[in-house]
């Protein structure tokens, strides 16, 4: 069957499941890049996110046999929330494995969408582990197995965002950027757009910490990462999917990756100027405008928001990596002389009036000239780093930059 035919036929099967999500412009966003740009809005979605798509037009499209047989799939959390949405309303029942570091917010959602329908397996601290205890379980208990991003039903369901889209703009759009993660909404929506509008430039968008579809590319096939960086948990995979791969070396324009304190700082943007609560991966296709800004100018864009079950827990986490990002906080390792009026001198000298001290950790050593004390300060504009840094030398106090050093760091503050 024609690919695009599948996408269209699973719209109609999606009617009345999901929502039509809103497509808006965004004010703010236009006039920053001087471009007329648009939001899909996925986070706004049943199961606030696209993920419902897919997994709904999979688990539907199962027969009876396969539908009396226990379903698994392998989640971060928004497919995970999709499938148990899914089983609860087609009365089916399902294991869902997810990694250990999943955030509770993802997990409660799982277990209300679900409802008795599913049971969540914690396990493995990456979506790659959680993937290998399911294929283990389904083995062993001849189960369906539901694959996030490597299943044509799947990208099918996802592509019917690109329909909407379609519909949506009765104009011509020249940017289509999406997020990327295992592929399956980059397979599905570049299929409907390239079919139906083949003079737009589509692009995807990585974490910079787990770029696999990119090196993929670049790489003429399907490399697996040995690390990656979890945080952006909606998007972070080792392992793009084998038909999604297939499908994006031959849709895609261009992939593009973007820093994780990049990520964490539009999250915040978005915000507080938008009023918009977005998670990690969904703020993937607004966080790159800016390295896209000269590309961009005068065109028409639309960015697919892809999802908003951001944790509130993670707030703190949020902010100090946009912090880092920024350049406006800094954390040193610094020998004090331990005589009397040594900090007093430190905050006197060293610090400026906007300089604040966030991180203070000292404990005397007797018998010694001088102790360790780990200080954290946040500055008021990235250029006053340098000011430190000169005033400390100048000092003469004896000092290890502690952002730079990601495994000392981690051992006294992380």
């Amino acid at each position: 069957m024609d690919f695009l035919k599948e996408i269209q036929e699973a719209r109609l099967k999606l009617k009345g499941v999901v929502n039509e999500t809103p497509f808006n412009l965004s004010v703010n966003l236009s006039e920053q890049h001087q471009a007329t740009i648009y939001l899909k809005r996925e986070d706004l979605q049943t199961v606030r996110s696209y993920k419902i798509r897919g997994a709904y037009n999979k688990i539907s499209s199962m027969d009876n046999i396969e539908r009396n047989i226990k379903i698994v799939c392998a989640s971060a959390g928004n497919h995970a929330q999709g499938v148990a949405y899914s089983c609860n309303l087609l009365n089916i029942e399902g294991v869902i494995f997810m990694p250990a570091t999943t955030p509770k917010q993802k997990i409660k959602q799982v277990e209300l969408f679900g409802k008795d329908k599913i049971e969540i397996v914690l396990t493995g601290d990456t979506f790659d582990d959680a993937y290998a205890k399911s294929q283990e379980y389904c083995s062993q208990h001849n189960c369906v197995f539901v694959h996030p991003f490597d299943d044509q039903k799947v990208i099918a369901g996802q592509g019917t965002i690109g329909l909407e889209i379609i519909d949506q703009m009765k104009e011509p759009i020249d940017f289509l950027i999406l997020p990327v993660g295992g592929g399956g909404l980059a397979a599905g929506v570049a299929t409907v757009f390239k079919a139906l509008s083949p003079q737009t430039t589509i692009i995807g968008v990585e974490p910079e910490g787990a770029p696999s579809m990119k090196i993929s590319l670049e790489k003429g096939s399907i490399v697996t990462l040995d690390n990656i960086d979890k945080f952006v948990d909606g998007a972070a995979v080792k392992r793009v999917g084998d038909l999604n791969f297939s499908i994006c070396k031959n849709t895609l324009d261009e992939m593009l990756v973007v820093p994780e304190g990049k990520i964490c700082s539009t999250i915040l943007k978005l915000y507080n100027e938008e009023a918009m609560v977005v998670e990690p991966a969904g703020a993937l296709s607004i966080a790159v405008l800016d390295s896209l800004s000269d590309q961009i100018k005068g065109k028409t864009v639309v960015c697919i928001v892809s999802g908003s079950n951001n944790d509130i827990t993670r707030t703190e986490e949020i902010k100090e990596r946009s912090l880092f990002y920024e350049g406006l906080k800094h954390y040193f390792l610094i020998q004090f002389p331990q005589r009397p009026g040594a900090l007093k001198d430190f905050v006197t000298d060293v610090l400026g009036t906007n300089d604040d001290i966030t991180f203070f950790q000292f404990s005397k050593k007797n018998n010694r000239e001088s102790g360790p004390a780990v200080v954290g300060i946040e500055v008021k504009n990235a250029t006053d780093f340098q000011r430190i840094k000169v005033n400390l030398e100048r000092l003469q106090f004896h000092f290890q930059y502690l952002n730079d050093d990601p495994t000392l760091f981690n051992q006294l503050i992380g």
